[in-house]
């Protein structure tokens, strides 16, 4: 029996007990309550025992939650931390990668424009030489035309050796 139908007995005992005729005391079976303290006595102990086990259970299960609460929660941090270190090195590749675009294509212009003035230089010294080869041309056909024969680079007459006339079709090579 537990403790509180035993406190319930005892109760109904001195309610239900009969009056002292002219006071407000009641007489009681002492054997009654002696029965009835040392039934709790009994019981008591087995009820703390009980409820200190409860209570020891209640305090692991708590403890077990709150472990597993906080190893969750580290698992958590763990991860979020992880994926914001994930997302630091994407977003720092991505920086990179932009970075490494631009001087590609601040390297790709300077090599376009380093060859462009390259290949303008070349037609350039082209030009002048074509120029001059040109002019060479057109000074010697002149001067066929005149009939006053090839010259020298200085505008000077060639004379050809003795006993050879130049002809139209000979090779004039200066």
């Amino acid at each position: 029996m537990d403790v509180m139908a035993l406190i319930d007995k005892l109760d109904d005992l001195i309610h239900n007990a009969r009056t002292v005729p002219f006071s407000d005391q009641v007489k009681i079976d002492r054997e009654e309550i002696y029965e009835l303290l040392d039934q709790m006595r009994s019981t008591i102990p087995e009820e703390i025992k009980q409820s200190r086990w409860i209570v020891k259970e209640r305090q692991e299960m708590l403890a077990e939650a709150k472990r597993e609460a906080d190893r969750l929660l580290a698992d958590a941090r763990d991860k979020a931390s992880h994926e914001a270190s994930q997302e630091e090195i994407v977003k720092r590749a991505e920086r990179e990668a932009a970075q490494i675009l631009e001087e590609a294509r601040v390297r790709e212009r300077e090599v376009r424009l380093g060859a462009e003035d390259y290949a303008d230089e070349v037609l350039s010294t082209l030009e002048t030489n074509l120029g001059k080869f040109l002019a060479a041309v057109g000074r010697g056909r002149e001067r066929l035309q005149r009939g006053t024969g090839p010259s020298d680079a200085t505008g000077e007459a060639i004379s050809p050796p003795i006993g050879q006339r130049f002809d139209h079709h000979d090779d004039i090579s200066s």
